[in-house]
């Protein structure tokens, strides 16, 4: 009998012999191992590496930039599904487990036993995941495997399941650079977390162990086995029926990379906001969370990009068809499939901007049917959208007019298709040229839309900042401020006659004429505006005087580059950007202070906090809009940008203003610096650079190149008589140029050669500029009610004679109103003594010339 009860002693005694020495070993290891664990603590302040994301005012997703692609959610915002295949596949006991999983650990063991090594993912819970992705290197030791669990067991003394959970699956590494659940869904599927499917979801949580064996793009074989497996342990746990088993399992593996789900084009905008961002927080901008919210405005931005690329292809069609982009001829032996066959043949061609990439199948007398890479289908360009097409022979240089469709294209061509309003296509090329549109806000120089070019990622310079070019006539309105600062009028009398001037520092005389080469004699300035008469606008510059002009001009922040010290500065010989240009123009619409553009409305750190807030200094009123009751300091139209300040603007004293049609309806306070006796709040007021009087003439004498002048396209396109503007064509066509404003936006178009060479005959900035800036702002002002500029006090009209420029009795045949200053009144016609104003100035001395 002693002898049966020894053995179970003996045993008994021999376990727990065991377990004390095994718990003396982990004990040992701990303390050994503890000196060099971290602290776990961190996994409260965790700050995940997040992208910089870059918004529109109104809230829409410009950008992401990162190197990690991340897109924080809370526990709350991940479907039940995807919570339960991510348990059933790494850590079905996840809820019960101390940390650690004894089964699993169990398994580990044997295979370190009978291997040497412990096996990738062995035993691991997803809160050991967790402390080595956080805390710990990817080697695969027992050392490194003692120091995981170890860490997994304080991470679940420190933290709640659902908290460790929710930091996992925002940080565990999915493949291409997706980390985290949200991240992945639109990298591999460019849908949110709500939108996917079962068979997606389990894709997704397959994808921890190894994401790039499993990755569904690059391995989809690889990866439908992994998503059975992850199918197959749902049903096992009964987080699914077989039904849903089956659903999913059959479902194709449908994956391909997606970028960001970005909700605005403004790729421009956002390289702008990225050097911005880089020179204020350097290198952490790219992984510290950033929210960069912009001035620009979706509804403007939209209308920009179809502008800028409108006007271009329409410009690229008047210069002729360049043939196609290739000719691709199928083998007789090849037995790819017909569909397999054109998608491979287009694989290797972009398609930028609104180009839609595809393979001419069938040629007939007027149509053509091409193969859409991007539709996966067959579409017909009628004659209407291939007669267009001459051959282009050179510059100014076009064959005969196509008649038949084989003129233009063959079977086997791969060509670009653009889709037009009414939902047919047209043949179209990626245009040479190029071209830049930017607009601001008037009061306070906010940038509302940007274009650098046709395509940002078929040439990446920006031509709004970046190119300095001649802005021909657009440049005259500056120069005729300066001469009404000096004592011309509207009125003023300059001869429109030959001139030359000789220099040393010309190679030869420079004999400046008209665009007519025809000349005018007596000429009012006003006059000379709206025909933009070159000859007229070098002698007022020579009359003002060539430093007088640059002094006044550089009150409107116009750079040393814009202002040559010479007579070719009447004609807009200097070199100008768009951006320069558009803030130039401000300083007329909004009656006369001189404004700083800027782009970035506010900036929030990754945990939400306002760490930067746009105070932008603004003329003292909206524009001073006629018809409407003057504004306070710093208000201005903008769609919803929530603010540290509660207070209502209604409670302000303000009254509701009317908005264009798809803003918010709301007015916002920016950059409040205080308020005044009233209660209201204030910015800090621009720096007046001319008088009111002076940029309501100006703006005058420019509403007549609209009505009547070089702009008249514009009233008719835009369909509004509160726009003004100017048109610029400079030396030899090479750059276009149209520059104008209500009293709400102010905006620039120009179009030229990045390697700069004549546009081409008649391409003048009234047919080359001019439609874009209408394609542009008629969408743009739709809705709007008139903002014409107020007239404000200190002006005077008068009736005076077209011929002379001088005050005329009332009744007189052919007479017309004209608009002065006070105390600038010319003399009476009938009066007359001596010369008529303006006229005296054009004796001046050479010397001040060059």
């Amino acid at each position: 009998m002693k002898s049966y009860l020894a053995i179970p002693l003996a045993l008994t005694c021999t376990v727990l012999a065991l377990l004390v020495s095994a718990s003396a070993i982990v004990v040992g290891a701990y303390h050994y191992l503890l000196p060099g664990l971290p602290d776990v603590r961190e996994l409260r302040e965790l700050r995940l590496q997040v992208p910089l994301s870059i918004y529109s005012r109104d809230g829409r997703l410009i950008a992401q930039m990162g190197e990690r692609r991340r897109d924080p959610v809370t526990l709350d915002e991940l479907p039940p599904a995807l919570i339960q295949a991510f348990l059933a596949a790494e850590d079905e006991r996840f809820f019960s487990h101390p940390g650690f999983d004894l089964q699993g650990m169990t398994r580990a063991a044997i295979g370190w036993a009978t291997t040497g090594t412990v096996s990738r993912g062995g035993g691991s819970t997803i809160t050991q995941q967790l402390a080595k992705i956080t805390f710990l290197t990817p080697e695969q030791t027992i050392v490194r495997k003692t120091r995981e669990l170890f860490l997994a067991r304080r991470i679940e003394e420190l933290l709640t399941k659902d908290e460790i959970l929710e930091i996992y699956l925002n940080k565990i590494f999915l493949g291409q650079r997706a980390y985290g659940v949200s991240a992945a869904a639109q990298v591999f599927f460019g849908k949110s977390l709500a939108e996917l499917n079962l068979a997606e979801i389990a894709t997704i949580a397959g994808l921890p162990q190894a994401p790039s064996a499993y990755n569904p793009v690059r391995n989809p074989q690889a990866a439908e086995i992994r998503r059975s497996y992850v199918l197959r342990r749902m049903l096992e746990v009964g987080f699914i029926d077989q039904a849903q088993h089956d659903e999913a399992r059959h479902y194709p593996m449908l994956s391909r990379l997606h970028g960001p789900r970005l909700e605005l084009e403004a790729p421009y905008v956002a390289e702008m906001v990225r050097i911005e961002m880089l020179e204020r927080f350097g290198q952490e901008v790219y992984e510290n969370g950033f929210r960069v919210v912009t001035t620009v405005d979706s509804g403007l931005q939209n209308a920009a990009n179809r502008a800028l690329r409108q006007a271009l292809l329409e410009y690229d069609r008047r210069h002729g068809w360049r043939g196609p982009l290739a000719r691709f001829e199928r083998a007789d032996e090849d037995a790819t499939p017909p569909h397999e066959f054109m998608h491979a043949a287009l694989a290797d061609f972009p398609e930028p901007a609104m180009l839609r990439v595809g393979l001419v199948t069938d040629v007939e007398e007027q149509q053509i049917s091409v193969f859409l890479r991007r539709r996966g289908e067959a579409v017909t360009v009628g004659w209407g959208g291939l007669s267009w097409a001459r051959p282009h022979l050179g510059p100014d240089q076009l064959g005969a007019a196509p008649r038949v469709a084989t003129d233009i294209v063959a079977e086997g061509d791969i060509v670009y298709l653009v889709e037009l309003a009414d939902g047919s296509w047209a043949l179209a090329q990626l245009p040479e040229v190029q071209g830049a549109l930017v607009a601001m806000d008037p009061v306070d120089g906010a940038i509302t839309s940007l274009v650098g070019g046709f395509d940002y990622f078929v040439s990446k310079f920006n031509r709004v900042t970046q190119a300095r070019r001649q802005p021909g006539s657009a440049f005259k309105p500056f120069v005729f401020s300066a001469a009404l600062e000096h004592g011309y009028t509207a009125a003023s009398i300059v001869n429109d006659a030959p001139l030359v001037f000789e220099s040393s520092e010309l190679e030869q005389a420079w004999r400046p004429e008209n665009y007519s080469r025809q000349w005018n004699g007596p000429t009012r300035i006003r006059e000379a505006l709206v025909r933009s008469l070159n000859l007229v606008s070098v002698r007022v510059l020579l009359g003002t005087g060539v430093g007088n002009t640059v002094s006044h001009l550089q009150g409107f922040g116009l750079s040393d580059a814009a202002l040559p010290r010479n007579p070719t500065l009447a004609l807009g010989a200097g070199a100008i950007t768009p951006l320069e240009m558009t803030a130039g123009y401000a300083v007329f619409a909004n009656g006369g202070f001189r404004i700083e553009p800027y782009l970035i409305e506010r900036i929030e750190d990754g945990a939400g906090n306002l760490i930067y807030l746009a105070d932008p200094a603004v003329a003292d009123c909206f524009s001073c809009i006629e018809g409407e009751p003057r504004r306070p300091p710093g208000v201005r139209f903008e769609d919803v940008v929530t603010l540290p300040d509660p207070r209502n603007p209604v409670d302000l004293g303000l009254s509701p203003l009317p908005l264009p049609e798809g803003h918010s309806g709301l007015i916002q306070l920016t950059a409040l610096d205080g308020v005044d006796s009233a209660g209201r709040p204030v910015h800090h007021q621009a720096e007046r650079v001319i008088s009111p009087q002076n940029a309501w003439i100006v703006g005058d004498m420019m509403a007549d190149v609209i009505r009547r002048g070089t702009g008249q396209r514009a009233r008719r396109d835009v369909g509004r008589d509160d726009i003004v503007g100017k048109t610029g064509t400079s030396n030899d066509r090479r750059d276009a140029w149209f520059a104008g404003y209500n009293g709400r936006l102010v905006a620039t178009a120009w179009v030229g050669f990045d390697q700069e060479r004549s546009l081409g005959v008649r391409e003048e900035g009234g047919r080359t500029a001019l439609p874009m800036w209408n394609y542009f702002m008629a969408p743009g002002l739709a809705g709007t009610p008139p903002a014409r500029p107020e007239r404000p006090p200190g002006l005077i009209e008068a009736r005076i004679s077209p011929t002379t420029g001088l005050i005329t009795a009332a009744g007189t045949p052919g007479s017309m109103l004209e608009v002065f200053e006070l105390g600038r009144v010319p003399a009476n016609e009938e009066a007359r003594n001596g010369d008529a104003p303006g006229e005296r100035r054009e004796e001046f001395d050479d010397s001040i010339l060059f």
